[in-house]
């Protein structure tokens, strides 16, 4: 069905462009504007952050707790200041991303490629960074404005690996994308299935249950590049010689 057309870079953004979660930022923001309060950091979501940190828990429970927080936090509240909190945490955290993808980004510009955002964050903040990395279109997880221009609470995900597929095969029928020539760019388990659809998928310091998952697909491990940067280094490792070592 897309065998004819133009190749497209499909990124994910955080950890895989940003080095850090801008959800986690725009939940900071939320705090310092009153719009969340301080006791949800300390009582909710600082102990699976801890426990992340120190790297005896799981990240997607610390992103859930944030996740659950801030869609209570948004409900009943003004678009326009959410919009305005997001266009504040790309200004000053927008800068914060790998080496490797944001020279990605200006290397399949350079070749003509459709750039394309597609992220579980909110989309007031996906589209302020692909704005601002000059993107040809996003998608993120969009959380409903009622008429009033309030948030509703309903929800279109796009953080989970099912919705991200949908999300790439409509832009691809959208654009006339050949997808066995285009390229995905993710680190976590949610990117799995927009990497299938690609001939060039690559793992940008990828989580362990991306790698385990990886490696059960012979498809996908046959072609997929793993990428991994570190201080000023960047590495590219071979998924034959890659060996997930369990700590005892």
């Amino acid at each position: 069905m897309f065998s004819v057309g133009e190749a497209a870079a499909f990124f994910d953004i955080d950890g895989t462009i940003s080095r850090e979660g801008l959800i986690s930022e725009m939940f900071k923001k939320m705090i310092k504007y009153e719009l969340i309060d301080h006791s949800k950091w300390y009582n909710d979501v600082e102990p699976a952050f801890t426990r992340w940190d120190k790297r005896v828990g799981n990240y997607d429970d610390y992103l859930q707790k944030m996740v659950d927080i801030y869609t209570e936090a948004v409900q009943n509240t003004s678009a326009f200041h959410i919009s305005y909190i997001a266009k504040r945490v790309i200004e000053q955290k927008g800068e914060r991303v790998y080496t490797y993808t944001r020279e990605r980004i200006r290397w399949h510009k350079a070749h003509g490629h459709k750039v394309v955002a597609i992220s579980g964050s909110p989309v007031e903040l996906v589209r302020e960074m692909s704005e601002k990395y000059g993107m040809d279109d996003y998608r993120g997880t969009v959380y409903k404005v009622g008429a009033d221009g309030i948030y509703s609470g309903e929800i279109i995900p796009m953080w989970d690996s099912e919705s991200k597929r949908r999300a790439v095969i409509g832009m691809a029928e959208r654009y006339g994308i050949d997808l066995s020539e285009s390229y995905a760019y993710g680190d976590t388990n949610g990117d799995f299935a927009m990497m299938k659809l690609v001939g060039h998928p690559v793992a940008v310091n990828p989580t362990r249950e991306l790698l385990a998952n990886i490696r059960k697909d012979a498809s996908l491990r046959d072609k997929i590049s793993v990428i991994v940067e570190r201080k000023d280094v960047i590495y590219r490792l071979n998924m034959d010689c890659l060996d997930l070592i369990d700590s005892e």
